[in-house]
């Protein structure tokens, strides 16, 4: 868990904590509780790493380059 929190921070993961962040302080601000759990839960999201998809749940793998090379014969077209 702690290596979750710590490692692999980007520029999107950075924007989503300063977003809930800010949700967090209006529903303070408002004293609203159910604004204050959205706020928690929108700051939770990128320290965690999870989304809607979970923690790499949308992840594709990359392609497996072929080494071989295969020739190619072209037709010349009059």
């Amino acid at each position: 868990m702690k290596q979750t929190i710590f490692t692999n921070w980007n520029l999107m993961r950075f924007l989503r904590l300063g977003i809930g962040i800010a949700i967090l302080v209006q529903a303070v601000l408002a004293r609203d509780v159910m604004f204050a759990f959205l706020g928690i839960l929108f700051t939770a999201m990128p320290l965690f790493n999870v989304g809607c998809c979970g923690t790499s749940g949308c992840y594709v793998p990359p392609q497996k380059k072929s080494d071989t090379i295969k020739d190619v014969n072209y037709e010349e077209v009059v």
